[in-house]
């Protein structure tokens, strides 16, 4: 997907980031097919590197420093290596392993990282291939999946690397309200509708990590098994009903819930629990809305939908 947040680097600033995570004896010849783009993400861009040695690798490039972004997205490549070091150490669950990171600016303009290569299919791509009974099996994997990521505890509630923060739905209207994004509701009775299931909330005491964006897009399978996890930048501490598999729960715009709510194991929702994941969809929705701005998008199909969902999300939570 296109986005002006994709920092796309000259072959020679690419070859020098090659050489300086490798060593020069790994980079190609100039003529070489060594070179791909990846073109599934939607925030940073990345690159398929195939090294002399005919191994393979993925490169990351953080966006370029003159491209605002949302505020939660800040520093996104920290949080997302972070997040692959916790996964790493604290589960079992198969992520890309790290082979090395620049935050010095030398090379580009933005942080950067080399990470293995998966050999592997997007779950996203083959959905439409799948039969019924294969939907549920890889439903509730991720569920599966997603419960251990929630075992990983948080010192505060907030970013990985802290400090703790807890004014998520504040700071994406901020973000909006400074670009002028029209979210089709005034920003007040959002506030006002928060504000009145803020009790809600006061449940939650414990923050867990949180991978927010584990949809099958970032989910690469082999022999009907999920073999990595990807995109890792937008995990944070917090409430794990926050999870995206949650969604469909209180909105069937997000899918069916059933199979990844029976893989994860979550006994029925309480009616509180049920007003929580309402405000997470709407929380996810301004975010899909605002982030159509952010990232130049030309085509409204993304901020139309998202809208939409805003005032689904919102006559639920009236009601």
């Amino acid at each position: 997907m296109e986005s002006i947040t994709k920092n796309r680097q000259p072959v020679e600033a690419l070859r020098a980031m090659v050489a300086r995570a490798y060593g020069p004896d790994q980079v190609c010849d100039a003529g070489d097919d060594w070179l791909g783009e990846l073109g599934d993400g939607c925030f940073n861009v990345a690159y398929r590197i195939r090294l002399r040695s005919g191994a393979q690798a993925v490169l990351k490039i953080a966006p370029p420093p003159d491209v605002e972004v949302m505020t939660y997205e800040r520093d996104a490549m920290a949080t997302e290596l972070e997040a692959l070091r916790l996964i790493q150490e604290h589960t079992s669950i198969p992520v890309p392993a790290v082979d090395f990171a620049d935050r010095s600016r030398e090379l580009c303009d933005a942080d950067y990282f080399f990470m293995t290569y998966v050999d592997a299919d997007n779950l996203h791509s083959l959905q439409d291939t799948l039969a019924p009974s294969e939907t549920d099996a890889y439903g509730e994997a991720l569920g599966a999946v997603t419960r251990e990521l929630n075992g990983i505890p948080g010192s505060a509630f907030g970013p990985l690397a802290g400090p703790g923060d807890s004014t998520w739905v504040e700071e994406l209207l901020a973000d909006g309200e400074r670009r002028g994004v029209d979210l089709r509701h005034d920003d007040a009775s959002i506030r006002a509708l928060v504000t009145s299931h803020a009790d809600t909330l006061d449940e939650v005491t414990d923050p867990r990590f949180v991978e927010w964006d584990l949809w099958p897009g970032n989910c690469m399978v082999r022999d009907g098994r999920i073999v990595a996890i990807l995109d890792h930048e937008r995990a944070f501490y917090g409430d794990p009903l926050m999870e995206f598999g949650f969604a469909g729960s209180e909105s069937s715009a997000y899918g069916d819930s059933t199979a990844f709510v029976r893989g994860y194991g979550h006994r029925p929702f309480t009616p509180a629990e049920r007003t929580r994941r309402r405000l997470y969809n709407l929380h996810l929705a301004l975010v899909q809305i605002i982030e159509t701005t952010y990232r130049g998008h030309t085509d409204s199909g993304q901020y139309d939908w998202a809208c939409e969902r805003l005032r689904e999300t919102v006559a639920l939570l009236d009601g």
